[in-house]
C-alpha cells in the first residue's frame, strides 16, 4: 500500500546544496515526489512509496548524509495522502511560508574549489569567483528569499553550456542545482584601474595587483562583502603612508596571509585558533604576536595581539600567492566613520583619497558584510564584530516572545535585530550610527529582515536605548509614527547583561548578578551610568552597585578621548596645578 510524507526542514538549508542532496537520497531510497525551496528560507519535501522501508531509508539518509554547510534545526514530518508521482523532481521555488528558516551566511571557498583554481588543467584555473553548492557568497549577494539565482546578483550572468551541463547533472555533487556557480566564460570578470578610473592594461589583473602591492602601492580590492584596502605589511613607509592618508594614527590594521604556514611566522597559533582560522567562517582572529615577526610595528602599534585571517575567496588567495611576503594588510575599505564601500561610486568618491589603484569586478554586492572579528577569552571564542560567515544566522531565546520585536541598537559599534517566537536575527555589524550613511544602513537591513520574516511592524515592539538623544532612537520614533508601533525603552547595561544571560542559556526562572563594565548608558536617575552591578532576571533589575559618579566632560565625546575622563577623576582629589602637571608629563593632551 502506497504511503506518503510531507517534510518541512528548517535551519541552514537554502544555498547549501540541500535540494540536490535531497534529490540524490531520493534516488538512493527509491521514493517519488518533489523538493522545493519556499518563502521562509525553509525547504519542503514530499515523498511517497509502496515500500514503507524506502521512506525510512530516505529519512535515515536525510539525517546522516548532509552536505557540509547544511544545518537541520527542525524537522516536521507529517503523514500525507499519496499523489501518484511518477518520479522525484526539484520543483521551482515557492513563495508561501510554512516555517521560517535561516538565511545562509557567506561561506569561505572550499578545498575542492580552490584545488580547481590552482590546477592548470582545469577550466576554472585562476578563476577568481569559483564556488559550488558548499561554498561562496550567499547573504552578500541576495536580494530576497528564497535562495535562487534570479534572487541574487548572479542573475545577470547566464550559465554557459558547460556550467549548465554541470547544473543539470545529478551526479555532480557540488554543482547540480547550485545557484551561484559560474566559470571564466560566463561569470563575473575583473578589471584594474588607477585612482582616477583609467584602465590599467594587463592580461592578469590579479598578478598586476600583487606586483603593485610589492612596489609599495595601496590598492582597493572589491571583494565578497565590500572593499578591502591592501598594501605591504612589512614596509614601515608604506604602512605609515596608509595611516597618514586614512587619518588613522593608531587603530590596528588586519593582516591576511596565504596559509597557516605563513601565519605561523607572525603569531602564535594553537589548535583551537587553527580550527577557527580554517573554518568556513574564516574570521579575523586576534592572536599573540611573535617576537621576531616581520610585520611592521606600525600595523598594530603598542598592541600585543595581531588581527590575522586567511583568504576566503579565490580572488584573495591568488593575489596573496603572488605577493612577495605571502601576506598583506587587508583592512576594511571605508572612510573614517562611514560604512565600508560596496560599489564603485562609493569607492571612487571616498577611497580614491588614500589608494593608488582599484581592483574591481562586475558582480553587485547587495548586502554589505564586514569581516568578522573574534578573540579567545580564557580559552573561549568571543565575537567582537559579527559579520561575514556569522550573520545573519539566528539564535534562540529561552522563552517565547508574545509579540515580534524590532531592536534598533545603541549608538556606537552597533547592530539591529528582529525577533519572533524564540528566535533573534541580529543584523551584520552596522557601525557608529551618528553618521547618516551608517544610519541608512541600519534602516536598510532592518527592513530586509522585516520583509524576509514577514514582521508586522504595527504589532511589533520597537526596542530602543533609554538615552534620549541616540540617533537609533530617532529612527525607531519614525517607525513608531509611521506604523503606530509601541516603543519600549531599555537601560543600556541591563541590555548587555540580558545578552550575556541568553548566551549562557540562563533560564527564565533564574535570578542572577551581573557586572557590566562597558561604555556608558543613560540611567534611571537621569545620570550617565557606567560600571554597573545589577541584580536581574528577564523581567527586570535592581541596581545594587556602581562606580562613583564623575562629571563627563563634553558628553559622549569622552568615549573617543578617554583622557578627558581620567582628568575628571583626577580633579576629584588633586589640585588643578597637579592635574595639569600630570597631563603635561604624559603628553595626554592629544588623547
Amino acid at each position: 500500500m502506497k504511503q506518503a510524507l510531507k517534510v518541512v526542514v528548517t535551519g541552514i538549508v537554502q544555498g547549501v546544496g540541500f535540494r540536490p542532496f535531497i534529490y540524490r537520497i531520493a534516488m538512493k531510497s527509491r521514493v517519488r515526489g518533489y523538493v522545493k525551496n519556499v518563502g521562509g528560507s525553509e525547504v519542503e519535501i514530499f515523498i511517497e512509496s509502496n515500500d514503507k522501508g524506502s521512506l525510512s531509508t530516505f529519512l535515515h539518509l536525510l539525517l546522516n548524509e548532509l552536505p557540509p554547510p547544511a544545518v537541520i534545526e527542525e524537522l516536521i514530518i507529517e503523514p500525507s495522502n499519496p499523489k501518484g508521482f511518477a518520479s522525484f523532481k526539484i520543483l521551482k521555488s515557492g513563495v508561501e511560508v510554512r516555517k521560517y528558516s535561516m538565511i545562509p551566511p557567506d561561506f569561505s571557498i572550499c578545498d575542492d574549489c580552490l584545488a580547481e583554481v590552482l590546477n592548470p588543467e582545469d577550466r576554472r584555473f585562476r578563476y577568481a569567483f569559483n564556488s559550488c553548492a558548499w561554498c561562496g557568497p550567499r547573504f552578500s549577494m541576495m536580494y530576497m528569499v528564497p535562495y535562487d539565482r534570479e534572487n541574487t546578483s548572479m542573475d545577470p550572468f547566464k550559465l554557459c553550456d558547460e556550467c549548465l551541463s554541470e547544473y543539470r547533472d545529478p551526479n555532480n555533487v557540488r554543482r547540480f542545482h547550485a545557484q551561484g556557480i559560474s566559470c571564466p566564460k560566463c561569470g563575473p570578470s575583473l578589471r584594474l584601474v588607477d585612482r582616477y578610473g583609467n584602465e590599467v592594461v594587463t592580461k592578469d589583473p590579479m598578478r598586476e595587483t600583487a606586483k603593485l602591492i610589492d612596489e609599495g602601492s595601496i590598492v582597493a580590492i572589491k571583494g565578497l562583502g565590500g572593499f578591502h584596502i591592501a598594501c605591504l605589511a612589512t614596509d614601515d613607509d608604506v604602512v605609515l603612508k596608509l595611516r597618514k592618508r586614512k587619518n588613522r594614527p593608531q587603530k590596528p590594521f588586519a593582516i591576511m596571509a596565504l596559509d597557516l604556514e605563513t601565519l605561523d611566522k607572525l603569531v602564535y597559533i594553537d589548535e583551537r585558533a587553527k580550527e577557527v582560522l580554517t573554518s568556513p567562517t574564516k574570521p579575523i582572529v586576534l592572536l599573540p604576536k611573535k617576537e621576531n615577526s616581520p610585520v611592521s610595528k606600525w600595523v598594530s602599534p603598542g598592541l600585543k595581539h595581531e588581527g590575522v585571517f586567511l583568504p576566503y575567496t579565490a580572488l584573495h588567495y591568488l593575489i596573496l600567492s603572488d605577493v612577495r611576503d605571502k601576506f598583506a594588510i587587508m583592512t576594511s575599505g571605508n572612510p573614517h566613520g562611514k560604512p565600508m564601500c560596496i560599489d564603485e561610486e562609493c569607492a571612487f568618491r571616498y577611497l580614491s583619497q588614500f589608494v593608488d589603484y582599484f581592483l574591481l569586478h562586475n558582480r553587485e554586492i547587495v548586502n554589505r558584510v564586514d569581516d568578522s572579528v573574534v578573540r579567545f577569552t580564557d580559552g573561549e571564542l568571543v565575537l567582537i564584530r559579527r559579520g561575514r560567515g556569522y550573520a545573519p544566522k539566528w539564535f534562540h531565546l529561552p522563552f517565547k516572545l508574545r509579540r515580534p520585536v524590532i531592536a534598533f541598537g545603541a549608538e556606537l559599534q552597533t547592530a539591529g535585530a528582529v525577533a519572533f517566537n524564540d528566535k533573534v536575527i541580529v543584523t551584520q555589524y552596522i557601525g557608529d550610527i551618528d553618521d547618516y550613511d551608517v544610519l541608512e544602513d541600519l534602516d536598510k537591513y532592518l527592513k530586509f529582515f522585516i520583509r524576509t520574516y514577514n514582521i508586522d511592524v504595527s504589532s511589533a515592539y520597537l526596542v530602543i536605548d533609554k538615552h534620549p538623544y541616540y540617533t537609533s532612537r530617532k529612527l525607531a520614533e519614525i517607525y513608531s509614527k509611521r506604523y503606530g508601533s509601541e516603543l519600549i525603552e531599555v537601560q543600556h547595561h541591563y541590555s548587555h547583561l540580558l545578552s550575556a544571560a541568553v548566551s549562557r542559556k540562563l533560564g527564565v526562572d533564574e535570578d542572577f548578578i551581573g557586572i557590566a563594565i562597558d561604555s556608558v548608558g543613560f540611567g534611571d536617575d537621569g545620570n550617565i551610568w557606567g560600571g554597573e552591578v545589577l541584580h536581574l532576571n528577564y523581567e527586570g533589575y535592581r541596581r545594587v552597585g556602581h562606580l562613583q559618579y564623575h562629571p563627563l566632560p563634553g558628553g559622549d565625546i569622552t568615549i573617543r578621548y578617554p583622557a578627558r575622563m581620567l582628568i575628571s577623576i583626577l580633579n576629584s582629589f588633586m589640585s588643578e596645578e597637579e592635574v595639569m602637571e600630570f597631563v603635561r608629563k604624559r603628553v595626554l593632551s592629544k588623547y
